[in-house]
């Protein structure tokens, strides 16, 4: 989604609001498309004393699965990001100034980008998901599992004595 910012290039105290929805069904993180529904963006560009700032979020809700016990559910999920508008850079290269292409930015790929970073590397069900049993593969969320625990050996002799109690 190209956005020409001409209109407030030169026009201190002026803005440019604008919202679109961004197909990113493409998107595979472990195996998985997780963003089946169109990802709202809403944001400003702003031009205050000749800078331009944009600042946009991203929302959408997820076909998550819980990384502990696997579990499919739905989790909203945001994005922000903040950054400078540029026609031209006066120093050295900077991720928070993004350079104007014939007086556009791209704000689609701006929030794609911020889209894929902010995106969780382990996804829970709840913070206090207690997953799955490493030996049966029981849900432990649901109760306890049948297994029995097995005693560490050098720890044996301590058992015994709590056996016999």
């Amino acid at each position: 989604m190209w956005i020409d910012v001409r209109p407030i290039l030169h026009t201190p105290g002026r803005r440019l609001d604008f919202q679109f929805e961004l197909d990113l069904s493409d998107l595979e993180f472990d195996g998985r498309k997780p963003v089946s529904r169109p990802v709202a963006v809403r944001g400003e560009i702003r031009n205050t004393a000749d800078l331009l700032e944009l600042s946009l979020t991203a929302r959408s809700t997820l076909d998550a699965v819980c990384d502990r016990c696997g579990k499919e559910f739905l989790q909203e999920k945001e994005a922000v990001c903040r950054c400078m508008l540029a026609e031209e850079l006066q120093n050295e290269d900077s991720d928070e100034i993004v350079l104007l292409e014939d007086g556009r930015v791209d704000a689609g790929d701006l929030a794609r980008t911020a889209w894929i970073l902010g995106m969780d590397s382990k996804t829970l069900c709840s913070e206090d998901c207690k997953g799955l049993c490493p030996r049966c593969g029981a849900d432990l969320n649901l109760g306890p599992c049948s297994c029995k625990k097995e005693t560490d050996p050098r720890l044996a002799a301590l058992a015994k004595l709590l056996e016999n109690k």
